[in-house]
């Protein structure tokens, strides 16, 4: 299923974040728990990042695309909310060997990761990055 890309946020980081809103997997993804900040891994799922597509694909028929070149990206300031370059996320998921993809009812206007992780209503976790 195709994710509008206006739905999506990418953050870039040492271990980059994929933020979906009213995605069609929010319930199919594990209610998010990160006790301590430690986020957990999505089993079954992967993500295959890529400049122009992205797609996050899970058990059985669960999976999204986001048109990736047409998606916003933040990060590459010391405060993280400059816009960022799609190119350079794909290469920070590299090498971070996949992305953190947390699913929320809307995007948040500010990035406050500590209300993010404990909000209760977030699904998702840390997807491996698929060759």
């Amino acid at each position: 299923m195709l994710l509008d890309p206006e739905n999506t946020l990418f953050v870039r980081g040492a271990t980059p974040v994929l933020l979906l809103a009213g995605a069609p997997v929010h319930e199919a993804l594990p209610p998010l728990t990160a006790p301590g900040g430690e986020i957990p891994r999505c089993e079954g799922w992967s993500i295959v990042p890529r400049l122009t597509l992205c797609v996050v694909d899970g058990p059985g028929d669960h999976g999204i695309l986001v048109p990736a070149l047409a998606a916003p990206v933040v990060g590459d300031t010391a405060d993280g909310t400059a816009p960022g370059d799609m190119a350079d996320w794909c290469d920070d998921t590299e090498r971070a060997g996949g992305a953190v993809v947390l699913s929320l009812d809307r995007l948040p206007e500010t990035l406050d990761w500590p209300v993010l992780l404990s909000s209760g209503t977030t699904h998702g976790g840390f997807l491996p990055a698929l060759a």
